[in-house]
């Protein structure tokens, strides 16, 4: 299985995969062409009020996880994200966040599922 994450700036590599657009709200400054993301599940990212809870460095990375992995299994979301997986399976997998540090965010959490 093949999972990884890259800011959605970077340009597309070939061996990308399935591009998979894990941000709620559209990376400012970037158009869709230049994106080139296959699929955008929004009901994989975190919830408006968790994104903003954790913006305003209100709590600790490690408890963000908590309550974001919380959010995920909810039935509804869990299929995505079973769905998601299967598809790693499959080939590879490209998460692309806009975040500055990637290995500190959503896209991390959700690659670390992804894996299991």
């Amino acid at each position: 299985m093949s999972v990884r994450m890259r800011r959605v700036y970077e340009p597309p590599e070939p061996d990308d995969g399935l591009r998979v657009l894990v941000d709620r709200l559209w990376p400012r400054g970037l158009s869709k062409d230049a994106a080139r993301v296959d699929e955008w599940p929004k009901a994989l990212t975190p919830s408006t009020e968790l994104r903003r809870w954790y913006h305003a460095g209100e709590g600790s990375y490690e408890e963000f996880a908590e309550r974001y992995e919380a959010e995920l299994a909810a039935p509804e979301v869990a299929e995505l994200l079973d769905t998601l997986r299967a598809s790693a399976r499959k080939g590879p997998v490209t998460l692309l966040t806009s975040a500055k540090a990637p290995e500190e965010s959503h896209a991390a959490v959700l690659a670390r599922l992804l894996a299991e």
